[in-house]
């Protein structure tokens, strides 16, 4: 019997819209987006990461003056209480999508790992 494991791919997808964890991160991050403020420095704390990325990604130094801006960011949006439970909601979800990946890819895990 042959598995469409699309299928299966959707119905993970509609599982995890359906989870208390994404109802919450859904939750926390329209509290941001409806405070002004608080939108202001989450995209502004957003914009900061991508570009910090995408400046690791093409193997781009990063200045320590891009390290320090970064840093102050972090402590800026950590304690302003509606982006800090956002960063507390992402966490949890992203340890749910960390988990349901390591479920996906086990036999492939299984298949390479038992190679000598």
């Amino acid at each position: 019997m042959s598995v469409n494991v699309y299928d299966l791919a959707y119905t993970v997808e509609k599982g995890i819209r359906e989870s208390a964890e994404y109802a919450e991160l859904k939750k926390q991050y329209e509290a941001v987006m409806a405070d002004e403020n608080a939108r202001t420095m989450f995209h502004n704390f957003r914009d900061i990461q991508v570009k910090l990325q995408e400046k690791q990604m093409t193997g781009q130094e990063i200045t320590d003056e891009e390290v320090l801006q970064a840093q102050k960011t972090v402590a800026l949006v950590q304690q302003h209480d509606l982006i800090s439970k956002l960063m507390d909601a992402e966490q949890r979800m992203s340890v749910v999508l960390g988990d349901v990946n390591r479920i996906i890819t086990k036999p492939l895990e299984e298949l390479y790992g038992t190679q000598g």
